[in-house]
């Protein structure tokens, strides 16, 4: 009774917890939305001062003082704003003069392309139909007269209406200049609060981070510490060198247009690197602008089709040849998290908000990373997989689904050995199957899914994969890359030879050489499967047998003709009474065959004492050292090599 009130206090205080962050994450939202015009300017200020922290400390370097480090910095900053500005309006006030030349050019295209479809298409019917329906709706309604008659002088004719004129007074000088300064206010002032909160981040940033490291906590200030300045290294960083390739970006652009000769190319330029920053869809918008235009000013369509290949050319290059070897995998983000940022910040701030979506969230995911409080913003917004591989492995056995597991296992494969794959991975996600089997998770149902499962996995990795890691290729996949990640490169090649046929003992020459057996349940089979395999895939012939084959009335049936050694696996360590009387089982049906145990186990169990008291040839704790053991015992001995005899006593 009382464990049933505590278990119902727990409820209820964790719905209380969870409606309080519910309310405050309802309370911050409607804060950014509604400070919009204070926030924005801020998280301008916050993202230069992580591009502008590099040159700071360059100039500092070189004995500049920080403020004067500083203020160099913004202001060299800000002239660039500023001409790259100026240069844009000067870039649309020259194309919006030169509109009207190309509107020939488009009324030939728009012919040629109606004379192509006949002249009686689709599209023509229904612009007619929509002009008669806009002609319709623009005549003018009647006005209700007293009479029904027009009035009309004595002669009979209508009478003309007399045009009226409202003339506005002359607003004087000080409206006219207040009419021209109101629309710069705004940015003026935003522009004023961007370069205040740039300065003063960069003068006060140790004060900043001491602040922050208060809220994050100071019960380990050295670690703390040591998390947000390589936090703010990174970021600083990537937005660094994001900057330089969007630029880089801007200027291929702009100097394809510009050889090309399509009008304007600074101005595609400019736009194409800004809007790089947004995720996706920044490109395909950059290049709808010089497109159209290809179109308006080009009386063929060759301008057309090469704006297309610079753009689909210099795009995928960068995309992805040059940021993988400038970012590594990836910036951080997760796919879904790119898109669903993008939407919410737009949602809050505008277009603005599109453009500054991808560095804010990368911001909120860095912290989540070092900063405990803030970890389940890595897990809803990062790219690395929220389960680890072996989880993720042993999720989709109890899935059924050996498809999805098979490619990760292929994607792994591009930097590590199948034996890694297997011990590092595969091994620890059925190790974790077997902890939920001795707790009472797992029924028989569940295991023969898993047996299967594992059965068909092993199946879809086929015989013709690596043997070795070329270290070449590198995956894309982020939950592939993170079980790479936690393997050790040198255990990318496994050092395990692979036999030909004529190059295996005679004994060891036949259809299935070796017998693997599971030791007493169906995970321990899903292991003797995979221990087969890996023998298949180094060039011995292998099968695999379930526990049951050990049983008394089984072990009869069991086909030893041509085995020549028999392993059993065993995820769980077993006493060694139990493994020597199956021992003792396999020495009497096959007498001929090697016998080796394999103790898979990772949880501490110890292990028998040595091969004697389980009356085996050899114990391995590995699949890898499993097959390597096999490979030894297949290889045949050298020949003995026999002394040279003097050249005096060789019979002539």
């Amino acid at each position: 009774m009382k464990l049933g009130k505590a278990q119902s206090l727990e409820d209820v205080a964790g719905l209380v917890g969870a409606c309080a962050v519910t309310i405050l994450a309802v309370i911050i939202i409607a804060a950014l939305y509604v400070g919009r015009e204070v926030f924005v300017p801020v998280a301008l200020a916050i993202l230069l001062s992580f591009v502008l922290a590099r040159p700071v400390n360059l100039l500092q370097a070189i004995r500049v003082p920080r403020a004067v480090a500083a203020i160099v910095s913004v202001l060299l900053a800000f002239v660039v704003i500023f001409a790259l500005g100026s240069l844009i309006a000067t870039q649309l006030s020259r194309l919006a003069g030169d509109l009207p030349q190309y509107q020939s050019t488009i009324q030939d295209k728009i012919t040629s392309l109606r004379g192509v479809t006949g002249g009686s298409s689709t599209l023509e019917r229904a612009e007619g139909m929509l002009q008669d329906l806009s002609k319709e709706l623009n005549k003018p309604k009647a006005t209700p007269s007293l009479s029904n008659s027009s009035p009309t002088t004595t002669s009979g004719r209508p009478v003309a209406p007399v045009p009226v004129e409202v003339l506005q007074p002359d607003p004087g000088t000080l409206a006219n200049l207040r009419s021209l300064i109101a629309p710069l206010i705004s940015p003026l002032a935003m522009t004023g609060i961007i370069v205040i909160f740039v300065i003063f981040i960069l003068l006060q940033k140790e004060d900043l981070r001491n602040r922050l490291i208060r809220l994050a906590g100071t019960h380990d200030l050295q670690r703390t510490t040591a998390a947000l300045d390589d936090a703010a290294g990174r970021l600083s960083r990537l937005f660094l060198n994001q900057l330089l390739l969007n630029s880089a970006f801007g200027v291929l652009i702009g100097t394809g247009l510009w050889i090309i000769g399509v009008p304007s190319p600074a101005l595609w330029g400019i736009l194409a690197a800004v809007l790089r920053f947004v995720p996706y869809i920044g490109s395909i918008i950059a290049a709808a602008f010089p497109l159209t235009l290809a179109v308006a000013v080009d009386p063929g369509w060759s301008m057309l089709i090469w704006t297309a290949a610079l753009f689909f050319i210099i795009e995928p290059a960068i995309a992805h040849v040059v940021e993988p070897l400038m970012y590594g995998r990836t910036t951080g983000l997760s796919p879904v998290a790119v898109v669903v940022s993008a939407t919410f910040w737009t949602a809050l701030w505008g277009p603005i908000g599109l453009v500054l979506a991808t560095p804010l969230t990368v911001c909120l995911v860095v912290l989540g990373r070092h900063v405990e409080r803030l970890a389940f913003l890595d897990v809803m917004f990062g790219d690395r997989p929220a389960l680890s591989p072996p989880e993720i492995f042993y999720q989709r056995m109890l899935a059924g689904d050996p498809t999805e597991a098979a490619e990760k296992a292929e994607q792994f494969l591009k930097e590590r050995s199948l034996s890694s794959y297997y011990d590092d991975v595969a091994m620890k996600g059925l190790q974790l199957a077997q902890s939920d089997l001795e707790r009472g998770a797992l029924d028989a149902v569940r295991l023969e899914r898993i047996k299967d499962t594992v059965l068909e996995f092993t199946e879809d990795l086929t015989d013709e994969v690596e043997q070795e890691a070329d270290g070449e290729d590198t995956t894309d996949d982020a939950e592939a890359a993170a079980a790479v990640d936690e393997t050790p490169p040198a255990h990318a090649h496994d050092g395990l030879p692979t036999l030909k046929p004529a190059e295996l003992a005679p004994n060891w020459q036949g259809t299935a050489p070796v017998l693997c057996i599971g030791g007493r349940s169906e995970l321990d089979e899903a292991a003797a499967l995979m221990l087969a395999h890996l023998s298949r895939v180094h060039g011995l012939g292998a099968r695999a047998e379930p526990a049951s084959a050990l049983a008394t009335k089984h072990i009869f049936a069991l086909d030893t003709s041509d085995v020549a050694l028999v392993c059993l696996t065993y995820l769980e360590i077993p006493n060694s009474t139990h493994i020597r009387y199956a021992v003792r089982r396999l020495r009497r049906k096959a007498p001929q065959a090697k016998i080796m145990v394999a103790l898979l186990s990772a949880t501490g169990a110890t292990a028998p004492d040595g091969q004697g008291s389980v009356q085996a040839d050899t114990i391995v704790a590995s699949l890898r050292d499993a097959v390597a053991y096999c490979l030894d015992e297949a290889t045949p001995a050298p020949p003995p090599q026999t002394a040279e005899q003097p050249l005096s006593s060789v019979a002539v």
